[in-house]
């Protein structure tokens, strides 16, 4: 029987974005402006205040974090706060900005952009590369959100909002390939957000709008569980613990429904799973 609670004091206005590494969760509060570390064995809370909305954070193997927002990549520094710009593909868009993202088992960074008028098709996702270079990986989307990728790193999984399903591509030397549907999504009345993987390869998505997060088995497209939770706003989804058995989920304050625990930080413990080991920047 599985657990829910409430961890943590922080409460975000829009969290996003949970990434397990080493022994903290990090995460965003996209409209604070804010990188979040939280460190469940002491409940210590960090925060920095990188000056725009962020959409996206992960780590760097060789120490500090790489992040995406307004202003495109950027590099923080976590020991005096510095901001390093790396490259914005999308300057030129102003009602565009970057969302969710996550790396790959050989150590490029994927985020993609999200039109914040709903302009069908002018986001797209970008690979940052180990060189620092940027490429379009694929596009035209509106709403980039979750990726992840299978054990076997031969598979990576996507989530564009709007089309309410899951894409599956072929993965190989960095290269996103031959996408097909995998899951649908449509049975929820809720816009499908981040999310997340375990050691079956099955796939956790958060709903916005929808108040839960539910897990597919990519291959039938079959959903196997769904875990109801008291924020209509639930966002991203990430496993972590020592054991990775713990599922953190990021929520957000709705712009009209009052409730008691929005925007706050949750943690899944006993669903009798394991997650995959998130990946770091090798950059």
């Amino acid at each position: 029987m599985h657990t829910i609670a409430i961890i943590g004091t922080y409460r975000a206005q829009w969290g996003e974005g949970p990434i397990w590494w080493k022994d903290s969760l990090f995460y965003v509060d996209i409209e604070k402006h804010l990188v979040i570390r939280f460190h469940p064995s002491s409940g210590e809370e960090t925060q920095w205040n990188v000056g725009q909305r962020v959409g996206t954070v992960v780590p760097r193997q060789d120490g500090g974090l790489l992040c995406a927002g307004d202003h495109g990549f950027f590099f923080l520094d976590t020991e005096n706060g510095k901001i390093t710009p790396i490259a914005d593909p999308e300057a030129h868009k102003p009602n565009n900005r970057f969302n969710d993202g996550k790396c790959s088992p050989d150590g490029a960074f994927f985020a993609g952009t999200i039109s914040l008028v709903k302009q069908t098709g002018d986001a797209r996702l970008y690979r940052l590369g180990t060189d620092l270079s940027v490429a379009e990986a694929f596009g035209p989307v509106t709403n980039s959100n979750g990726i992840v990728w299978s054990g076997d790193g031969k598979t990576v999984y996507y989530i564009d909002t709007p089309r309410r399903e899951i894409l599956a591509f072929d993965y190989a030397e960095g290269r996103m390939m031959n996408p097909r549907a995998v899951v649908s999504t449509t049975a929820i009345e809720a816009s499908p957000d981040g999310m997340c993987i375990d050691e079956e390869d099955h796939l956790w998505v958060a709903f916005c709008h929808g108040a839960c997060v539910v897990c597919y088995d990519p291959i039938s497209g079959s959903e196997l569980r769904r875990i109801e939770l008291p924020c209509l706003e639930t966002t991203a989804c990430a496993f972590g613990g020592p054991d990775l058995t713990d599922l953190y989920v990021t929520t957000g304050i709705h712009k009209s429904v009052t409730e008691e625990h929005a925007g706050r930080l949750f943690v899944i413990k006993g669903l009798g799973v394991k997650g995959r080991a998130s990946h770091a920047f090798r950059g």
